[in-house]
C-alpha cells in the first residue's frame, strides 16, 4: 500500500475549521469532545492503529465519541470494557492452524476445527457483550460459486444453533477478489446474500466493506436498500488506497451513510482506513475526521 505524506489540508477549509483538536493529552474525558449527531454508532478497526497501545487508543477513542474498537479478540475485550467500549465486530485471538482469510468455511477440511472454535468463541462473546463475530468464505481454489455456497451452508448450519441460543451473529466479510484478495469467494453482495438465504438464520449476515465493494461493483446506495436485511456491519476506506475517506478519494461517504441511516440501520460504521500520518497525533486527527464525515 502506498503511504502518503503527513496529513495536510485534507478537507475543505470549512471542514477543517470545524474539527476540534485532541490536544497533546490522550487521557479519557468525562464525555466525548466531539458533539456527534447520534444517528450512527461509530467504531474503528484495531489493526489500523496497532502502533498505539490499546489502553491509550481506547482513551483517545472515548474523546472522539467512538463506542467500539473492533476486530479485537477475547484477550482484548476486558481492556475495552474498562473504558466503557465494546467490540462491534469480534474475532478469535488466533485462528485454527490452516485457516484464515484464504481458507475458511468453503473448504470442508476446515469444518470441524471451525465448529470447535465458534462453539467456544460464541459464549465468550456473549459474556463480554459482543454481538457480532467475523468469519470468511475462503478462496475459491477452483470451487464454483454454487458449490462454495453449499459448503459454507453445511458448516454454518452446524454453528447456528449456538449462535441463536447466545444471540451472537456470525458476520461474513465481503472482500474484493479483483484487487486486495485475489480468488476470495464472498466477493459480491449478491453471492453473500444468496448464502444468507440458504443458511436461513438471522444470526448469519454480511460485513459490507464499502472500500472492497467499490472495487467489485459499486452501486452502494442501491445495494444497501436492496440487501440491507442481510448486512449486520459496514466498513469504510478511501478508494483506491484504503487511506482517509476525505475528498482526495472517489467515494462520497456522506451520501452513503445518509442512505444507510434512512433504511433504519442501528448498527455501527467501522472506520477501517490506514491513516497516512505516522505520528500518533496525526493518526488520531485522521480518525476524528473520518468520524465527522460519517456523522450525518
Amino acid at each position: 500500500m502506498n503511504r502518503r505524506s503527513m496529513l495536510k489540508k485534507t478537507a475543505s477549509a470549512a471542514t477543517v475549521a470545524a474539527l476540534p483538536t485532541l490536544g497533546t493529552s490522550l487521557e479519557a474525558a468525562a464525555s466525548p469532545l466531539l458533539k456527534l449527531k447520534g444517528n450512527i454508532k461509530h467504531s474503528v478497526s484495531r489493526w489500523c492503529y496497532g502502533s498505539i497501545p490499546l489502553d491509550e487508543f481506547a482513551q483517545a477513542c472515548k474523546t472522539i465519541g467512538i463506542e467500539s474498537i473492533e476486530l479485537t479478540g477475547p484477550s482484548e475485550w476486558p481492556t475495552l470494557a474498562k473504558y466503557g467500549l465494546t467490540s462491534a465486530l469480534g474475532q478469535a485471538d488466533k485462528w485454527p492452524d490452516g485457516t484464515g482469510l484464504t481458507s475458511f468455511f468453503n473448504n470442508p477440511k476446515n469444518h470441524d476445527k471451525l465448529v470447535d472454535l465458534y462453539e467456544k468463541l460464541i459464549p465468550e462473546a456473549k459474556a463480554a457483550g459482543v454481538t457480532n463475530l467475523i468469519c470468511f468464505s475462503g478462496n475459491r481454489n477452483g470451487l464454483d460459486d454454487y458449490q462454495g455456497i453449499l459448503n459454507c451452508q453445511k458448516v454454518l448450519k452446524r454453528i447456528m444453533p449456538t449462535a441463536e441460543k447466545n444471540g451472537v451473529t456470525l458476520t461474513m466479510e465481503l472482500l474484493s477478489s479483483r484487487h486486495s484478495h485475489p480468488d476470495y469467494q464472498c466477493d459480491t453482495v449478491q453471492w453473500g446474500s444468496a448464502l444468507c438465504e440458504t443458511v436461513g438464520s438471522e444470526r448469519f449476515k454480511l460485513l459490507y466493506d464499502i472500500f472492497h465493494m467499490q472495487s467489485m461493483h459499486g452501486d452502494h446506495i442501491r445495494n444497501i436498500q436492496r440487501y440491507g436485511q442481510y448486512i449486520s456491519h459496514y466498513h469504510t476506506g478511501g478508494m483506491p488506497n484504503r487511506t482517509e475517506i476525505d475528498d482526495r478519494q472517489e467515494i462520497y461517504y456522506p451520501a452513503i451513510i445518509k442512505a444507510l441511516v434512512a433504511t433504519g440501520y442501528k448498527g455501527y460504521i467501522g472506520q477501517e482506513f490506514v491513516p497516512t500520518p505516522k505520528d500518533k497525533a496525526g493518526m488520531l486527527e485522521s480518525l476524528k475526521q473520518g468520524v465527522l464525515i460519517c456523522d450525518v
